[in-house]
């Protein structure tokens, strides 16, 4: 599966510093913080880790659970063709 284009529009929330107002912060720091706890469990397998991100061409965050070792993606809500039809429409609508 080849998963090159996909990873150029999608960025990972953790890497941007963006100026936040004070409790948006705070409950960004609590979700970074669940996030790992949870990947700490091992839940999604000793390979795989939760990861949130933000699909750049249509601003919706997608959910992951990705292989820790070689990157692939497990599995991923919203599904990839639906992110795709929805960044066609938004074209469409330019």
């Amino acid at each position: 599966m080849d998963l090159s284009a996909v990873q150029r529009s999608v960025q990972p929330l953790v890497a941007a510093t963006p100026v936040a107002p004070l409790e948006h912060s705070a409950e960004n720091r609590e979700v970074i913080q669940a996030v790992k706890a949870l990947n700490a469990t091992e839940m999604f397998g000793e390979e795989n880790e939760l990861v949130f991100q933000l699909d750049r061409q249509v601003h919706r965050i997608v959910v992951r659970v990705v292989n820790r070792k070689t990157q692939e993606v497990v599995s991923q809500v919203p599904p990839e063709y639906i992110l795709r039809l929805h960044e066609d429409l938004l074209r469409r609508r330019e």
